[in-house]
């Protein structure tokens, strides 16, 4: 089962007797900080939960599987997470 926004934020409301609403806003600014630095190429650590890595990869030569015919792939950039030992060892417990 997928975890999502309303999930959690229903769970935060029940866990702290916040208004919908109130909720709502708090979560949404919260994961508008994590996109906006993304965004900009910063990593983001969570204590205790782990951290998003900003990671740049570079131009790859790579083919179209339905035709063949060769390309390349341009350089982007990629978000990886690496969970804490905490939640590595909760997970594993």
């Amino acid at each position: 089962m997928a975890v999502t926004k309303t999930l959690i934020a229903e769970k935060i409301q029940d866990e702290l007797d916040l208004s919908r609403t109130t909720t709502y806003e708090i979560m949404e600014e919260f994961l508008e900080i994590i996109k906006e630095t993304i965004e900009s190429g910063e990593d983001i650590m969570i204590s205790g939960f782990g951290k998003f890595c900003v990671n740049e990869k570079q131009a790859r030569k790579g083919r179209n599987p339905a035709t063949d015919e060769e390309m390349t792939l341009p350089a982007r950039r990629v978000v990886t997470f690496k969970c804490s030992g905490k939640l590595r060892e909760l997970i594993n417990s």
